[in-house]
């Protein structure tokens, strides 16, 4: 029987970037850069969801293991280490929850930057700064999809759990379910590697739109 999957948890992050220089009389660039840091700032719950994620993901494969290498005759040790899983899943989505919070805060805020696109006077740059936008828009669609598909493959860790607490399982039932959880967290792995492109792609840009705005920018250490 093959379960378990690799862990989705390798994802982007949106790069930070320091203007030198004063920012007084703001420009739209100028207000367009202070928005889209502010993003970043805002993403950081986010960024620190990730190691609490993999160790979750790490305790939980060795509890599957461990049933996995316990025969029907220990079902008591079998039904235990179940709740023990069905707890480490429950975190696991609580952690999610918390990281696609940061997640939409972060997109609130980055929705202001429209009006300062709107302002800018140079028609190249305000096509690069759409284009930008919609690259943003792009990742955060891709996160959600991202978001569900690892929703959808917690229920059905959960419901693999419960089948272990069932005293007459049978093979069949177990690999149905096995199957189940390994397409599902096929649509994971292709989901996050579109959201950590996107990502890239959006880090790219954004550097780029900066030093064609004329700021003078750095990547913060």
């Amino acid at each position: 029987m093959r379960l378990w999957k690799k862990s989705f948890v390798s994802v982007a992050f949106a790069s930070s970037l320091l203007l030198s220089g004063c920012v007084n009389g703001e420009s739209p660039e100028q207000e367009i850069f202070e928005t889209l840091e502010k993003v970043v700032g805002l993403e950081e719950s986010f960024e620190t969801q990730q190691e609490p994620l993999l160790e979750l993901e790490q305790k939980e494969k060795e509890v599957y293991n461990e049933i996995i290498n316990l025969g029907m005759k220990e079902f008591d040790q079998i039904v235990k280490l179940s709740e023990e899983g069905l707890s480490l899943v429950e975190q696991r989505e609580a952690a999610m929850h918390t990281e696609k919070e940061s997640i939409e805060t972060a997109r609130e805020q980055f929705e202001e930057v429209k009006n300062s696109i709107e302002l800018l006077e140079d028609e190249e740059l305000k096509k690069e700064a759409q284009s930008l936008y919609q690259l943003m828009e792009k990742r955060y669609e891709s996160y959600m999809t991202l978001f569900n598909d690892y929703m959808a493959a917690t229920e059905l860790d959960k419901e693999l759990y419960v089948l272990f607490q069932t005293e007459d399982l049978t093979l069949e039932q177990l690999q149905l379910q096995i199957n189940k959880i390994n397409e599902t967290y096929e649509k994971i792995q292709e989901s996050n590697q579109l959201f950590n492109d996107f990502t890239e792609q959006y880090n790219e840009a954004k550097f780029t739109f900066y030093k064609n705005a004329g700021l003078d920018v750095e990547y913060k250490n």
